[in-house]
């Protein structure tokens, strides 16, 4: 594994852990506000969910 493999695992890890606590601050981002507004905070909270699970399922796939 290089380093960017432990970087979208990291990556990884940590969205699906601020969308599983609801970070507050983590929502209230400016960035994750666009997805709020589209899919509300619940929708907000899956799309992150599903979004670290691919990063974390790339991290452990790609191998060079």
């Amino acid at each position: 594994m290089n380093f960017q493999n432990f970087f979208m695992i990291g990556a990884g890890v940590f969205t699906v852990t601020a969308a599983a606590m609801d970070w507050e601050w983590f929502m209230n981002h400016r960035k994750a506000q666009f997805f709020v507004r589209i899919f509300g905070r619940l929708g907000a909270r899956v799309f992150y969910g599903a979004l670290g699970a691919f990063l974390l399922v790339i991290g452990m796939m790609v191998r060079e």
